[in-house]
Formats: C-alpha cells, structure tokens, sequence
C-alpha cells in the first residue's frame, strides 16, 4: 500500500467526481481546461492505480426497509479464525463492513436489518454459529455525517491538514 504521485490535474478530477460521481468526463475536461481523452485517460490511470475504487449508487438502507443500523464488535475464541469467520461473514447479505480492529474487539462489523427483531435473529443465527467468544452491539440511531476522505495533495508546511480541501456532502439523501 503505497502512496501514488499525484499532480494538481489528479487532484482537481478527484474533487469534481468526489462530489459528483455521474459529472460527464466532458464538463470535467471543461473545468480543468484539457480535452475529454485527457480526463478519460487520468480517470483510467487512477483507477489502474487504486486512487479510484469505482462508482455506485448509494441506496438508503430506510426506504428499502432496513431501518436499523448495527455496529458490533466480534471477540474471536480462536485468534487464527479471521479468514474462516471473515469468509462467513460475506455470506451474510447484511454485513456491509467488516474490519480487523486494533482495542477490545478482534474484529468490528456494520450492518442493516430490517428492525431490532431481525437484528436479533441476525446475531442469535447467522453470528453465534460463527464460534465467537461474544458479541457486543451499538445501534446506530442516525447518520449523522458521511463524506469522502479531504482531497489536498499539497497540505501547509506547519502539518496543518486542510480539512476544507473538498465541500462536505451528504452522500446518503433521504
């Protein structure tokens, strides 16, 4: 995992399509002042790259009928099973994020379930077979904020982050 060279064109494609995933490469090509195979061709790179991690729609969870929103920490019984309890865990469509944490849990997963019932029937079938030592779950009440990383190649000299490098965006819309 290596940080890539980016230049100040890179920089300014990836604030435009940051915050408008569907912008035409030819209103990008006019902002930026090169012609459309130049975007087209910087948009390839970045994603050959691993800069871009493709597009997608974002579905709102609520208005498909998911209206609760789990965190729950995984306590591994055997600290060697990550790749067979990671493996299960793709097979719960429910799962949206697994991570390997650092702190109190072995493992952190995000996931939707429809209410507080299938939620609990999520954790009482799909995860207790997974042989984990426990499980401790935070429901999410609301999203408050979502956004993608700031994008500023060139941050100031004093290590003072630019964090208004690209304009917040609320990325799920109701």
């Amino acid at each position: 995992m290596g940080h890539h060279q980016l230049d100040a064109l890179d920089e300014q494609i990836l604030k435009m399509i940051a915050t408008n995933a569907r912008i035409p490469f030819l209103e990008v090509a006019r902002v930026c002042n090169v012609s459309g195979a130049a975007i087209h061709q910087r948009i390839q790179k970045l994603t050959a790259l691993g800069v871009l991690k493709g597009s997608q729609f974002v579905i709102n969870p609520e208005k498909v009928g998911f209206e609760t929103c789990a965190y729950i920490g995984l306590y591994l019984k055997d600290p060697s099973s990550f790749e067979e309890v990671t493996k299960a865990l793709e097979s719960i469509p429910e799962v949206v994020e697994c991570h390997f944490t650092t702190g109190k849990y072995d493992m952190f997963i995000k996931l939707y379930a429809r209410n507080n019932h299938h939620l609990l029937s999520i954790i009482h079938d799909k995860l207790q077979p997974l042989n984990l030592a426990r499980t401790e779950t935070l429901i999410s009440f609301h999203e408050a904020l979502r956004r993608q990383m700031p994008i500023d190649l060139h941050p100031s000299e004093e290590g003072d982050e630019s964090v208004d490098a690209m304009p917040d965006v609320d990325m799920v819309t109701e």
